[in-house]
This record gives structure tokens, sequence and C-alpha cells, in this order.
């Protein structure tokens, strides 16, 4: 497997998840500290931490510290592999949906 698709599947895998996905959401709106995100969502701090750890891995996000508090924040190149694998199968299916509604119109006439 090439360094690109690792990256790519990590960014896939990260991403999966419902609650990755709604912590990620929520750093969208500007950084965060744990304890804050804690108190955002219903699951555990430990969990929260585990979920911003497999965001961190995949390039989604970045952390500092201050003191005894991490905030985390948004990485957005992170999220270049996915937009790059969107463009690459883009005209992929922009051409066979134009095929679709093509074999539609022909059985509708």
């Amino acid at each position: 497997m090439t360094g690109t698709a690792t990256i790519e599947n990590k960014v896939f895998q990260a991403l999966a998840d419902p609650s990755r996905r709604a912590i990620f959401e929520s750093l969208t709106r500007g950084e965060a500290a744990v304890k804050d995100l804690t108190a955002r969502f219903s699951i555990s701090q430990p969990a929260v931490s585990q979920h911003l750890a497999a965001l961190k891995e995949a390039g989604l996000v970045d952390d500092r510290r201050e003191g005894r508090c991490a905030y985390y924040r948004v990485r957005p190149r992170g999220m270049r592999p996915l937009i790059d694998w969107i463009a690459h199968y883009r005209a992929f299916w922009v051409e066979h949906i134009d095929r679709l509604e093509q074999l539609l119109e022909n059985l509708d006439g």
C-alpha cells in the first residue's frame, strides 16, 4: 500500500465513526479544550481523547498544550486526501449518471 493510500485510509477510517465526525465538525467552529468537547458530547473524557487521537493520527486535527489543558483545532490540509479522492472519482460518476439519465429517457420514450 502506498503512503498516499495509507493516509487516505486513515482519513476515511477516522471520519467513518459518527462520534469522531461530530467532534471534527465541532472543531470546525474553532479550537476547543478536551474538557469542553467532553461537555458537548454524551461520551466520557477518555473516549473523547481516543477519538481525538484517531483524528490527529489521520492528520485531521492538531493539538497544543497550555498547562494541564490540551486544545485541539482542525488542520484544514488534513482533508486534502479526501478532497483528492472525491475529485478523482467525480468525472467517473458524472459520466455514469449522464448515461443513466439517457437510458431512463429512452425507456420513457
